[in-house]
């Protein structure tokens, strides 16, 4: 890694564990790939993290479109949340609890909305004043 550091970043103890869920993604010819791994998911976490738009990546990242493209595909193919459920697993299993929840909790709230409901039927023209024209009838 040729650049500097950013806060997004994985850290080494990050990266050896998720390493093994992404190498299964390979590149769909068989290509050697462009751009290090590690690479394309501290990119993707700088624009998810950042707010960022993907045109908007550092350069010092690999180029946007190889970033949005890996995010496109693992999103396709189920691979990011495939990554949410394991860790979402370790978390478990760290704090003592069982690794899947057993109860879940569903919270149904009301949102108010503006006191009118819906579109005004019809608006009534911009009358004008005969003395704003300076002309009179």
């Amino acid at each position: 890694m040729n650049r500097r550091r950013y806060p997004t970043d994985l850290t080494d103890a990050q990266w050896k564990r998720l390493e093994p869920l992404l190498v299964a993604t390979r590149s769909r010819r068989g290509r050697p790939r462009t751009y290090p791994l590690r690479e394309i998911v501290n990119a993707l976490l700088y624009v998810l993290r950042g707010g960022v738009a993907w045109r908007a990546l550092p350069h010092d990242f690999p180029p946007w479109e190889s970033v949005y493209d890996h995010f496109r595909r693992w999103k396709k193919t189920s691979t990011l949340e495939k990554i949410h459920d394991v860790l979402r697993e370790d978390t478990r299993r760290k704090q003592g609890r069982a690794r899947s929840p057993s109860a879940a909790v569903l919270d149904s709230q009301s949102v108010k909305t503006a006191g009118k409901r819906g579109m005004p039927m019809g608006t009534m023209a911009a009358s004008r004043s005969p003395d704003a024209s300076g002309t009179s009838w």
